[in-house]
């Protein structure tokens, strides 16, 4: 387990007494042109201007029937219900995330460490990489609710502390994704603009945010206007397709309320050479199973 540095220049400022624009002051893709890795240079090209990239097949149907049972059997599994890293829907109770899943299952560990997975965050990152956040996510039918649109580097810097926007995120259908199942929607070149959201953080409030999200939201205002100029791009696809996604991208999901569930893995990777300081806008720290501290590279 490595410490944490203490704080570094503040590149992003946020949950101030108003909000602030900023432009990107990192890359997008780091890694040399001509790296070798999964993704293709025209792909990376792609990742660089949109900020996201969608594979239709990354696993098999035989992986993906691996990964679901795998996932039920944490969703259903008593234990895990009463385990913190288990979120639950405010109405039903039904289990909606599962955190940390690649420290408690060996399947998702192996999924983490998969070629077609670690080396596609190498490439982009160009670094060895490391497991800032992992977890399920289930979205039954009837009502299970969204997120709202937010960037995820906006957390992370504010309340994990990432100082630089040198880290992507994996989403892994284990379900039909269709287009009225609240599936992912993603703002394309919103990553090169940093939204810095009006408003302290309160104390605690993973607890709240986990559910519904209130602070590190940006205004209407600027959703529309960034809504506008860049569009939004709707995700559907097969189980076993995946969608890349850049720290900084605009994003967010609707409520499910057909009978369709829809359920993912998500896995964030984080450059070794990135390591989290202290939370540039929050009074503490989130617990090391939301936003890590082990720092040890992927193998």
């Amino acid at each position: 387990m490595t410490t944490a540095p203490e704080r570094t220049a503040d590149l992003y400022p946020t949950r101030g007494t108003a909000e602030v624009i900023t432009p990107r002051k990192d890359p997008v893709v780091w890694s040399q042109p001509g790296t070798a890795g999964p993704f293709a240079p025209s792909e990376l090209s792609d990742f660089e201007r949109d900020g996201f990239f969608a594979i239709g097949e990354l696993l098999t149907a035989e992986e993906v029937a691996v990964y679901r049972a795998e996932l039920d059997r944490l969703v259903l599994d008593p234990t895990m219900r009463a385990d913190p890293r288990s979120i639950v829907e405010p109405k039903s109770q039904d289990v909606r995330t599962v955190f940390e899943v690649h420290k408690i299952s060996e399947v998702f560990a192996k999924l983490v460490s998969d070629p077609r997975v670690v080396g596609r965050a190498r490439q982009i990152l160009g670094s060895d990489v490391y497991v800032h956040q992992s977890r399920i996510n289930v979205k039954p039918g009837f009502g299970a609710s969204g997120f709202y649109w937010h960037s995820d580097f906006e957390t992370w810097h504010a309340e994990d502390g990432l100082p630089n926007m040198r880290t992507v995120s994996v989403s892994i259908a284990l379900t039909e994704n269709y287009d009225t199942n609240g599936g992912l929607m993603i703002m394309p070149g919103s990553h090169q603009h940093f939204v810095g959201c009006e408003g302290a953080t309160p104390k605690d409030n993973y607890k709240r945010s986990l559910q519904m999200q209130d602070a590190g939201i940006p205004s209407d205002e600027v959703l529309t206007k960034m809504a506008d100029k860049h569009s939004i791009r709707l995700f559907t696809g097969h189980a076993g397709s995946a969608t890349w996604f850049d720290c900084n991208a605009m994003h967010g999901s609707g409520d499910n309320i057909t009978p369709y569930p829809r359920s993912n893995v998500f896995i964030v990777f984080n450059s070794v050479d990135n390591e989290a300081v202290e939370p540039f806008a929050a009074p503490v720290r989130r617990p090391e199973y939301i936003g890590a501290r082990d720092f040890t590279p992927v193998r």
